[in-house]
Formats: C-alpha cells, structure tokens, sequence
C-alpha cells in the first residue's frame, strides 16, 4: 500500500489550494485518514482528522478555513485549504490506517504519504 501526496505549490497570502492523498494497492478499507504538516523548528502537527464514517475534525488554526473531506470509491483524500496565510507554510504529509489484502488474508496498515510544499508568500 502506498500513498501519493499532491497539489501542493506556491500561492499568494488569501489563496486556496486543493491537496489530494491518494492510496493504492490492495486495500480493502481506509479507516482514519489525515494531515499533518511539518513547519522547520516547530515539528509536525496535525491538521485535520477525518474517520471512515465522515466525521471531521480540525486544529484551532485551521478552523473554518480548511476542509478535509473523502472519496472512498478513489481511495482519495483531500485537504481543501482557503484563505491561506504565510505561517500556513510548511511540508503537508498525509497518513491513513486501515486494511489491505495480503496472499494470507486481510493486514493492517498505517502509512504516510511523501509530503508536499505549501509556501504561501507574496
């Protein structure tokens, strides 16, 4: 199972950009997915949760102005980010956990994406 972080890029303090997390390989379910982000000297936070049933949750310094959301039928996630601000910068990894088919049967997994740059600068 492997995930592939996306979207990521440079943009104006105001602006939006869409990331997306996609999983491939032999999954079966993806319970948790969610986003991190890794600020230089400050280390990685969480951004924002959302489980297999929909139900999101956010940091205090996102709040309203991201949303996380889903797409099982792609095993995809995204992380729709608005009004960005320069302190928004940072690395953005995404993680999902869930269950994926082995030659045995069914495993567990836990897994992080690559990362991707967002640099919000004018």
């Amino acid at each position: 199972v492997q995930l592939q972080a996306s979207g990521g890029g440079l943009v104006q303090p105001g602006g939006s950009l869409r990331l997306s997390c996609a999983a491939s390989g032999s999954i079966s379910r993806i319970n948790d997915m969610r986003w991190y982000r890794q600020i230089p000297g400050i280390g990685r936070e969480l951004v924002a949760t959302i489980t297999s049933g929909g139900t999101t949750t956010y940091a205090d310094f996102v709040q309203g102005r991201f949303t996380i959301s889903r797409d099982d039928a792609k095993n995809t996630g995204y992380l729709q980010m608005n009004s960005l601000k320069p302190e928004d910068t940072a690395k953005y990894y995404c993680f999902a956990d869930g269950l994926y088919w082995r030659s045995d049967g069914l495993s567990g997994f836990g897994i992080w994406g690559q990362g991707t740059l967002v640099t919000v600068s004018s």
